[in-house]
C-alpha cells in the first residue's frame, strides 16, 4: 500500500471535492429550490413549502410526458433485451462469417452521432409512409440501445463454461430446459445491468426522439420546448423526484444485480 504525504492527500481530497461539487451541485440546487423560493436575488428562508410538488402533480403535460418516457423506455428495453439475447446466442454459437457483418449492423447506430441515426430513421419512416408517433420513438430507442444490451449479454455469455451446457444436454435436458434452468439464471445479472443502462439512455435520449417523434412528447422533448419560455418551479420538484427514484434504483441494482459464483 502506497502512503502519500499529508499535503498530497489533502490536495487529492480538494480535487475530488471540487469534482463532486461540479457534478452534483446543480442537482442539489434544484432540490433546494423545490422547497424554497428565490426572490429579489435572495433566498426566502421562510418560504418552505411543498407547493412545487403539488403543482407538479396537477401539471398534466409534464405527467403525460413522464408516462410517455416510461412507456417508451420500458417497451424499448424489452425489445432490446429479447433481440440482444437472441443475437448474442447466435453470435456465440455460430461460426458463420455473416455474424461479423451482423455485429457491425448492431453497433453502427450506437456508434454514429445520434443526429445521424435519427435522421436515417426519419428518412426511412417517410419512405415507407409510416406516421411518426410513440411507436417510431420506440423503434428509434430500440435501435439505439440494442448494441448496449447485446454487448453486455454477449460478454456474460462468453464467460460461461460450455461444460455446463454439455452436461445439461447429456443428462437428458432439452435445449429449452437447458436455457431455462442453466443459461437464464447465469445471464440474469447481465440482463439486469443491460436493462438499467438501456433505460437510462432511453429516458435521456433527445436528438433521435426529436427527429422521429409525433404529437406526443417524452420528458426530454417537453423540457426542450419549455426552454423557450423558462422553467416553472415544479420542474425543480420533478428533478428531485427523478433523483430520488434513480438513487433507489441504483441501490436496488447494487443489492440484487450480482455476478453468480463460478467457483
Amino acid at each position: 500500500m502506497i502512503r502519500l504525504p499529508a499535503a498530497a492527500t489533502a490536495v487529492l481530497f480538494l480535487v475530488a471535492g471540487f469534482v463532486l461539487l461540479v457534478l452534483y451541485g446543480p442537482l442539489f440546487v434544484a432540490v433546494f429550490f423545490s422547497f424554497f423560493s428565490f426572490e429579489n436575488n435572495a433566498v426566502q428562508w421562510d418560504s418552505f413549502s411543498l407547493d412545487a410538488y403539488w403543482s407538479l402533480i396537477h401539471d398534466e403535460s409534464i405527467i403525460d410526458s413522464v408516462l410517455n418516457s416510461l412507456l417508451v423506455g420500458g417497451v424499448a428495453i424489452v425489445l432490446a433485451l429479447v433481440l440482444g439475447t437472441t443475437l448474442a446466442f447466435y453470435y456465440n454459437g455460430s461460426r458463420s462469417r455473416f455474424r461479423e457483418v451482423l455485429q457491425l449492423v448492431i453497433f453502427l447506430p450506437f456508434l454514429m452521432p445520434p443526429i445521424i441515426t435519427g435522421l436515417s430513421l426519419l428518412v426511412f419512416f417517410r419512405e415507407v409512409d409510416f406516421p411518426r408517433s410513440l411507436v417510431t420513438v420506440i423503434i428509434g430507442h430500440t435501435v439505439f440501445v440494442l448494441a448496449l444490451a447485446y454487448r453486455i449479454i454477449l460478454a456474460r455469455l462468453q464467460t460461461l463454461r460450455t461444460s455446463l451446457v454439455e452436461a445439461s444436454l447429456d443428462l437428458g435436458a432439452s435445449r429449452w430446459q437447458t436455457f431455462r434452468y442453466v443459461l437464464a439464471p447465469s445471464l440474469m445479472s447481465a440482463i439486469g445491468s443491460a436493462a438499467i443502462l438501456a433505460f437510462a439512455l432511453s429516458f435521456d435520449e433527445t436528438l433521435i426522439t426529436l427527429l422521429v417523434t409525433g404529437t406526443e412528447s417524452t420528458l426530454p422533448m417537453r423540457l426542450w420546448a419549455m426552454m423557450r419560455l423558462g422553467f416553472t418551479p415544479d420542474i425543480n420538484a420533478l428533478v428531485t423526484v427523478i433523483l430520488v427514484a434513480t438513487t433507489v434504483l441504483s441501490l436496488v441494482a447494487i443489492r440484487f444485480v450480482k455476478l453468480p459464483d463460478q467457483s
